[in-house]
């Protein structure tokens, strides 16, 4: 692949239209230990284009998935509202489709069990697929079968080969991560029960675009799609959408609901044909949509350093919460570092401790938040927003306030 006209991952298209231009970054969610010998952080293009011909979103692989996936800071169980929707995901799934002690669910990319905890609760056999060996031992010790392993079309003709198939295959937030997407979603079609349902979660990106979420594009979110496109991508490889539902997670997602093409008749949703007309409302079947993207973001950038200016000259600290990926982006493309905001606040112990990539702000247990009393938190994660307010409620009694960047500069009421 050729790095400066790179080829588009579903469709083989010389990609040739910039969606957004993030410049050079770390891997964001390479957490820096205190003991680090490295005085910079190793850094790589993060260019968003857009495909003239099939319109898939996508970055460049600059960086092998190994190299991100095969030892992960993220474990899904520390965000209480996640495993909330889990478990309401489980509730409606074993109600809709009829699982019992007879079925297979099967996760892809399952972390730490946070999902299949909850079928497993319910005596239904289940398999986690995860990548990363040291979030997988975390489900085992919960008490969720996991392989260790990438998921493909290969692990997944294995898998069918042991007797092994998924009458509930789920992926959430598993789409984005993977750089060969037509093996992955071969894969699917082919570990998939005759009979059968896929249900697959993921960031919308019309959402993305209206509401300039660009901070949820980084090196190891290979892909960005539409309901158009996913479409696309599943027929291509046998699989066919019948229902779609829009979630409020990660800032607006879609989970899509399919079946093997040819499987059972399943008639088509009225949510499914909501979110294209929405989508072609919103003209995500046109290339221009995408290529008006850069300013917007650009205008996201010069909003949190005038704010974070403002504050120094009057003498204010500043405060992060959430060490979250999306974070990191947004610090390393605005050019922030500890110089302005001095510390970030995260529940993960896996982060505690060590520094965010690139702008090196050192990563401290929630409880630092009441001994330094900022004058503004800046909150990271924004789509967890609600949830950060609340539990940290008493910032505001020190006449603290919570901040938001994206998508424009906020101070939260």
């Amino acid at each position: 692949m050729n790095m400066d006209t790179p080829d588009c991952r579903f469709c083989g298209t010389t990609l040739t239209h910039t969606f957004a231009d993030l410049g050079r970054t770390p891997l964001a969610n390479s957490y820096v230990a205190l003991d680090t010998e490295l005085s910079e952080d190793p850094t790589y293009p993060l260019h968003a284009r857009v495909c003239g011909e099939c319109l898939l979103v996508q970055v460049e692989d600059v960086v092998p998935a190994e190299d991100i996936f095969s030892d992960y800071a993220y474990f899904s169980s520390y965000a209480q509202s996640w495993v909330e929707h889990a478990r309401k995901y489980a509730d409606m799934a074993i109600e809709r489709f009829g699982l019992g002690s007879g079925s297979s669910v099967i996760e892809v990319a399952s972390n730490d069990g946070y999902l299949l905890q909850h079928f497993a609760n319910q005596n239904i056999p289940v398999l986690g697929i995860e990548p990363a060996a040291n979030v997988a031992e975390a489900a085992e010790a919960r008490g969720v079968p996991t392989r260790t392993a990438f998921f493909g079309a290969a692990l997944a003709q294995s898998l069918r080969d042991e007797g092994i198939h998924a009458d509930l295959l789920a992926g959430n937030n598993v789409l984005a991560h993977v750089p060969d997407l037509n093996d992955f979603v071969s894969g699917l079609a082919i570990l998939l029960a005759e009979d059968g349902v896929l249900t697959m979660e993921f960031p919308h990106l019309l959402r993305l675009i209206e509401d300039v979420q660009f901070d949820t594009i980084y090196h190891e979110h290979y892909s960005y799609f539409s309901l158009l496109v996913v479409e696309r991508v599943f027929a291509r490889h046998g699989l066919k959408l019948f229902d779609v539902e829009e979630l409020p997670t990660h800032g607006g997602s879609l989970r899509i609901f399919a079946g093997r093409a040819d499987g059972p008749d399943r008639r088509e949703s009225t949510g499914l044909q909501a979110v294209r007309a929405a989508e072609r409302t919103a003209r995500l079947d046109r290339v221009e949509t995408y290529t008006g993207f850069q300013p917007r973001v650009e205008a996201v950038r010069e909003g949190l350093r005038a704010f974070l200016e403002q504050a120094a000259r009057d003498g204010k600290q500043v405060a992060a919460y959430g060490a979250a990926a999306k974070g990191n982006t947004l610090l390393n493309f605005c050019g922030i570092t500890a110089d302005q905001i001095s510390f970030v606040a995260d529940v993960s112990p896996h982060k505690q401790n060590h520094l965010l990539p690139g702008s090196r702000i050192p990563v401290m247990a929630p409880e630092h938040l009441k001994t330094a009393r900022p004058d503004h938190v800046l909150i990271l994660p924004w789509n967890l927003k609600t949830e950060i307010t609340t539990d940290h409620a008493y910032v505001r009694a020190w006449g603290g306030t919570f901040v938001i960047a994206v998508p424009e500069l906020t101070v939260l009421p």
